[in-house]
């Protein structure tokens, strides 16, 4: 089953899901929250190792978004990771944060939300939760060709067991 948690820009998507996720031990996935000087970075869920995002440097490969610039290892790292996640039988939820602009270009988390969207599509007792801005909700839909889910907001995340 795909769930997608969708809302406006800083609209506390991600920090309904790391306040949903702290007590269980069935979920899994990349988060992308903000560190206290306001860069964003990548958190892998389960172990809390967390990896750069925002490129510092113009002598590292980037992929640039707006006035954003990330790393491309650190999309290569968690498309990796989330693969690999997606593999094991412990994790009942695996969260993909967040699908935007960029993946609708085939960059950032493309390769693993493309793979995983149609894996989990069919699964019952494994869930996928995408992380998508409510602007781009449809885009994103039609891209991936996803037709059955379950459309959520930070609201409804407590409702999920």
């Amino acid at each position: 089953m795909i769930y997608i948690l969708t809302g406006a820009i800083r609209s506390g998507k991600t920090t309904a899901l790391l306040n949903w996720s702290k007590n269980r031990n069935d979920v899994d996935g990349v988060l992308c929250p903000d560190d206290a000087n306001g860069k964003r970075y990548f958190l892998k869920l389960k172990s809390e190792i967390t990896f750069k995002l925002e490129a510092e440097a113009e002598k590292e490969a980037i992929v640039a978004i707006g006035n954003f610039k990330f790393l491309q290892s650190a999309f290569n790292e968690a498309n990796d990771y989330l693969t690999l996640e997606a593999s094991k039988t412990e994790t009942k939820y695996l969260i993909i944060d967040e699908i935007g602009k960029l993946e609708l270009k085939n960059e950032g988390l493309h390769i693993s939300t493309e793979a995983l969207s149609a894996q989990f599509g069919s699964k019952d007792n494994t869930h996928l939760i995408l992380v998508v801005r409510d602007y781009l909700l449809d885009a994103v839909l039609e891209y991936y060709g996803i037709t059955e889910c379950a459309i959520l907001t930070t609201e409804d995340l407590e409702n999920l067991i």
